[in-house]
């Protein structure tokens, strides 16, 4: 026990520390606790928060006035969002109603490719094999469906809290753009005059989480628009839906692309097997995602603090098991956060022995 508490005074022996500390216990506390409670407000806070690099810029460069920059980036959010409810989501949901209608064609398709696999590789797998699989893969299947009816169920009921959501979240964005330094002021009056040790984290913080996510919104955005640039051009079935998926990948390091990479060589496959159009598709395909890790990412995330790859791979696992999509959307700046904290901590000097 004196271990334990010798060491809980050497880490706890800074007030500063001390109050760091609270602070942090405080803030993970409602999330977790109060988190479904509080999902408008906080999704809120997110958005104002990607959005309040805008309005600083307009006032910077354009010289608007604070109020005014607010309205402007306000209309443009709500823009946004229409075009995502009436344009973007009926076309994805269109295109997603088209390929569950041919979903049986591509099960026959498969397994009859399946089931002629013995007679090309006799040596290597039998039909009794083949069967096994096929019969697995259909329990799988029906299992899968199970879950997207009862997904869709679930949805249905929870048709009246997205429509409160629609109103309630830009409204609350529309204030905590307009009133941030007051609400900022407000918070501040809670903590301790003396708080530097908290103010330098936030910073660090801010500026890393602030260039991260801008800079990940932006890429959802070119390798959406990119990716269906390429599949309408090579005629794609549902051009729309899949980019839409391969732009959101992205959120994920390194497991969104291979796990996405999936449905397109299968769309494609099913549509042109194994020909030129399937490899030249594969082959453009493979040119975006190429050239969105090797001058994309390093152009837009330059300024954001390097992780080791076991690093961001563990931060998405505990983060997005903790809060879903928004952890794992916002897995590595919130690496970058206990980076910060671990070196901002203050550590007492270690005694010099002659």
């Amino acid at each position: 026990m004196k271990i334990i508490s010798d060491w809980f005074q050497r880490l706890f022996n800074d007030p500063q520390a001390v109050i760091l500390t609270i602070v942090l216990v405080l803030g993970a506390s409602v999330i977790l606790f109060m988190g479904r409670d509080l999902a408008p407000v906080l999704a809120s806070m997110v958005i104002a928060y990607l959005l309040e690099g805008i309005v600083q810029l307009l006032q910077h460069r354009a010289r608007l006035p604070h109020l005014l920059a607010v309205i402007v980036v306000f209309m443009l959010f709500i823009t946004f969002v229409l075009f995502l409810l009436l344009g973007l989501l009926p076309m994805a949901s269109l295109q997603l109603t088209q390929l569950v209608q041919q979903f049986p064609n591509m099960l026959v398709k498969g397994q009859n490719l399946l089931l002629s696999l013995p007679a090309i590789y006799p040596e290597f797998i039998t039909e009794a094999q083949i069967l096994e699989v096929i019969n697995a893969l259909k329990a799988e299947i029906a299992t899968w469906g199970q879950k997207a009816l009862s997904w869709s169920l679930a949805a249905g009921i929870g048709f009246i809290t997205i429509i409160v959501y629609l109103v309630l979240v830009p409204l609350l964005v529309f204030f905590f753009l307009k009133d941030k330094n007051l609400i900022l002021g407000w918070l501040r009056g809670f903590l301790p005059h003396d708080h530097s040790l908290a103010q330098q984290v936030w910073r660090e913080v801010d500026r890393q989480m602030g260039n991260y996510v801008r800079g990940k919104f932006l890429e959802i955005l070119v390798v959406w628009v990119a990716t269906f640039v390429v599949f309408v051009a090579m005629g794609l079935q549902f051009a729309m839906l899949l980019a839409l998926m391969v732009g959101l990948s992205v959120i994920v390091p390194y497991i969104g692309a291979v796990v996405v990479t999936v449905p397109v060589a299968l769309v494609a496959f099913f549509q042109w097997g194994s020909g030129s159009e399937f490899l030249w598709l594969m082959g453009l395909y493979l040119f975006v995602q190429m050239l969105d890790g090797n001058i994309l990412v390093p152009l837009l995330f330059s300024e954001v603090v390097d992780l080791h790859p076991i690093a961001i791979i563990a931060a998405v696992l505990v983060f997005g098991g903790l809060w879903g999509f928004w952890g794992i959307f916002f897995a590595i700046p919130l690496a970058t956060v206990v980076q910060s904290i671990l070196k901002a901590w203050p550590r007492p000097a270690l005694a010099v022995t002659e």
